[in-house]
């Protein structure tokens, strides 16, 4: 039975805004819409009345001075909470897991929760091909929520701050540990982009709708270059996306006053939310997230569920990295037949800036409608594979609650495994743990960094010297395991390795 602070999802609004529109809305119009669209799907007209919360997931491109008090005002919502989170991708399912605590605990009445990107439309116009008449973009005046870099000053100074440029690193641990070969392992990636392709291609919201092959996905062509080896373009998140979706949470209670019909209803069974080892060049394994271990966990206990309950997963998927040790923590493997997207992923989907998740929490409550005895599990992920946000949900109440919950000695255990930063100055033997190789814009490669060991234990960062053939060499064979002779430069102030 579902208590009386029970909370439940009411309404859910996606959007994508195709390639031709002539008069493109920003990314504050498509919150509206959204957020207008999840009011109506509630079924209710009092609804809006009730809202007593409106959090906006922070933008990647076109902010705004206040997003959350422009978007309420718009709406015409009454007085109440107002905010603008910190940069992350877990952030969507974070909102909810603090929504349901507020409205369980009666500090809440109903939650609006929303995002939007309206990138590709701004790159258009910035080649000028359309007008844009848009509301000012100015930074935000105020930022809910510690906003901490995700990379370090050592990891920056070495271009390791991009996505792009950091997942590699994940991605060439992962495949070490895996014992694969690079080959193999381009393949295993180009298999799971195969399976998040066909699922976007039936998905009137994705962004891309053709299904792709592991085969167009994991080879290497001018319209497939390598990003960032080992990722070709098909293999990484499309944030040259228009879309928005918007979330809105209230209980049972106030369902039942407000004459929500008990079809529309969907539940939050349990959330949970944890960081790995904040920077990446201090994890102890690479290839590993013991916070989406205890996330998981933790919330499928909340849930009272297990596993191999779940029925719709949605595993945040901006790089293959990401989904593969998702999996690996959650015990889900390649075998397993049920889905690992419920939207089509972030490269196929499309990958709106922090608010991918939003979509996958909306394309849950709908799936669930449809089936009511599912159960669906949605992982949202942070910077470098670093924070975690799980919720777990279905369309019926769990009967356990949402209370305050002190998850800090879980978090403490895992920062306890940080390792000291790498060292400044390098000199001597290095031997690769993960790698990188940059590509330029017509495919060619320019640059590899390695994260390595030292004989005394230590890590170190380094660029590699090398030229054009000997990188492609690099990317045929295995690097992790080589060892080097790794020295620093006076005048770059970077550590350099030749092999």
């Amino acid at each position: 039975m579902a208590g009386t602070y029970t909370p439940i999802i009411a309404g859910v609004s996606q959007f994508t805004q195709r390639k031709g529109a002539e008069k493109p809305l920003d990314p504050l119009g498509i919150m509206e819409k959204v957020c207008r669209g999840a009011l109506l799907d509630a079924g209710s007209e009092r609804i809006k009345d009730a809202v007593d919360s409106l959090q906006v997931v922070n933008l990647f491109q076109w902010p705004y001075r206040d997003a959350p008090g422009m978007l309420a005002r718009r709406l015409g919502l009454g007085p109440g909470e107002r905010r603008y989170t910190p940069i992350g991708g877990n952030t969507p399912q974070l909102l909810v897991n603090r929504a349901c605590r507020a409205l369980a605990a009666g500090k809440a009445q109903a939650v609006l929760l929303t995002g939007a990107e309206a990138i590709y439309s701004l790159r258009r116009a910035l080649k000028g091909e359309i007008a844009l008449d848009w509301p000012s973009s100015e930074p935000p005046a105020r930022i809910d929520g510690e906003d901490r870099p995700g990379a370090s000053e050592l990891e920056g100074a070495y271009d390791l701050f991009f996505p792009a440029t950091m997942y590699p690193l994940v991605e060439t641990a992962i495949r070490a540990a895996s014992g694969r070969s690079p080959e193999k392992h381009r393949l295993h990636m180009a298999g799971l982009g195969e399976r998040l392709s066909k699922v976007a291609s039936r998905n009137p919201h994705a962004w891309t709708q053709k299904a792709l092959s592991a085969r167009e996905i994991g080879t290497v062509t001018p319209e497939n270059r390598y990003i960032s080896y080992p990722y070709t373009r098909h293999m990484v998140a499309n944030i040259n996306v228009d879309q928005g979706a918007a979330v809105l949470l209230t209980t049972t209670a106030e369902a039942g006053r407000l004459g929500i019909d008990r079809d529309r209803r969907v539940f939050p069974l349990g959330g949970a939310d944890f960081h790995d080892v904040w920077h990446v060049t201090q994890r102890p394994a690479l290839d590993r997230s013991p916070a989406i271990g205890h996330a998981s966990r933790i919330a499928l206990e909340q849930a009272g569920l297990k596993m191999g309950d779940i029925d719709l997963f949605d595993l945040y998927s901006c790089f293959p990295s990401a989904v593969e040790i998702a999996m690996r923590e959650m015990g889900i493997t390649d075998a397993d037949p049920r889905p690992i997207s419920l939207t089509g992923g972030l490269a196929f989907f499309g990958g709106p800036g922090n608010n991918y998740s939003l979509h996958a929490i909306a394309q849950a409550a709908e799936g669930i409608r449809q089936n009511r005895a599912h159960k669906a599990l949605i992982n949202a992920n942070g910077w470098y594979v670093t924070k975690h946000s799980v919720g777990v949900y279905g369309g019926e109440p769990s009967g356990r609650p949402w209370g305050e919950r002190d998850d800090s000695a879980v978090q403490r255990s895992i920062d306890a495994e940080t390792l000291p930063c790498p060292t400044v100055r390098a000199q001597g033997a290095l031997r690769v743990e993960a790698y990188v190789i940059r590509h330029d814009r017509g495919g060619e490669p320019v640059l590899g960094t390695v994260l390595g060991r030292l004989p005394d234990g230590t890590r170190a960062l380094a660029h590699i010297r090398a030229d054009r053939e000997e990188l492609l060499e690099m990317e045929r064979t295995e690097l992790v395991g080589r060892e080097g002779r790794v020295g620093h430069s006076e005048d770059s102030g970077l550590n350099f390795v030749r092999f």
